[in-house]
């Protein structure tokens, strides 16, 4: 059988197909047997999907945010397009399933920009804060290839955590060409940790997708949680004291205000910097995110995130020549 995406289904096709399950429910049918509700998505669009005379063992397999294989028909319900189940089971590596097909995700490969961070671990010449930024990278595990930086907004992609931070140690790296005096070393440690407590403030799904903040992240927030980190990863490393207390204070000063969450400004300049490079990437994400759906010479929608401002398409080609 050919596989099909969700926009290409019609009623009477017999299907295989990958799908992400967005939310299934178990519900009892007129025959009071147990069957499976599922809305299943793929890059295209949803469809409904029913399992008929489920079991217990689908209802433990068959979870949120999960990617699987189904076989079935394709019918037609009340008007809207139905998926009667004929067999449905997880993928497996050999499906070789690209998940950005599912979910939206960073731009590049995780390994890639992982690599990329280390290879600016490399550039920092102090050992404690060497020393401090691999522990931490260590301690976050495979958890960091695929978590993405926000519930919502800016980087909340697969693999933004990666992503934001990528793109921020390339910007910091060119601004401190033009302020020589900046400490690379602090700029580089900053960015790389300053939303690395994302990883306990948010729980995400493998596929990058957040199912709610935890506990933690909403009594303390990811501020709090990365101070706390920085400053045993320095205790763990035997880091010196004003290194990590500097260390801290990047992590905390952050968001500038107390409002969003940072109860000091920054008070020294790569502090300073690295505010800049935080707000500066998170607007060009969501600037360039909405440009994408947007036809040159007109306005997008409002961007809640930019204070419902409305972003000017140019009609302007940047690569087309004079």
């Amino acid at each position: 059988m050919e596989l099909k995406t969700i926009s290409e289904l019609e009623a009477g096709n017999r299907i295989d197909g990958f799908f992400i399950i967005k939310s299934v429910e178990k519900r009892i049918s007129s025959n009071n047997k147990k069957y499976l509700d599922f809305t299943f998505g793929d890059k295209t669009g949803d469809i409904n999907g029913k399992l008929w005379d489920a079991s217990d063992s689908d209802e433990d397999t068959f979870v949120n945010n999960i990617l699987v294989k189904v076989r079935g028909t394709v019918i037609e319900w009340q008007n809207n397009l139905q998926l009667k189940i004929d067999k449905i089971r997880k993928t497996v590596e050999s499906d070789e399933v690209k998940v950005s097909d599912f979910v939206p995700s960073a731009p590049y490969l995780a390994d890639d920009m992982y690599s990329t961070i280390l290879e600016y671990v490399e550039k920092v010449k102090n050992d404690d804060i060497k020393n401090i930024l691999y522990d931490v990278l260590e301690s976050a595990g495979e958890k960091i290839m695929y978590w993405p930086a926000a519930k919502k907004n800016h980087h909340s992609v697969r693999s933004g955590l990666l992503y934001h931070t990528s793109t921020m140690l390339k910007a910091g790296e060119k601004i401190s060409e033009v302020y020589t005096f900046l400490n690379t070393d602090l700029i580089y440690a900053g960015v790389i940790l300053h939303d690395m407590a994302k990883l306990e403030e948010m729980e995400s799904s493998e596929l990058g997708i957040v199912t709610d903040y935890s506990i933690e992240g909403q009594l303390l927030g990811h501020i709090i949680l990365g101070v706390e980190k920085v400053r045993n990863s320095a205790k763990k490393v035997g880091a010196d004291k004003e290194i990590s207390m500097m260390l801290e204070h990047m992590v905390l000063s952050h968001h500038y205000e107390a409002e969003y969450g940072s109860p000091k400004k920054p008070m020294f300049p790569e502090a300073e910097v690295l505010h800049h490079l935080d707000d500066m990437d998170a607007s060009m994400f969501d600037m360039k995110k909405a440009l994408e759906t947007t036809d040159p010479g007109e306005m997008s929608d409002a961007i809640w995130s930019l204070d419902r401002r409305r972003i000017y398409k140019s009609k302007f080609d940047k690569n087309e020549e004079k």
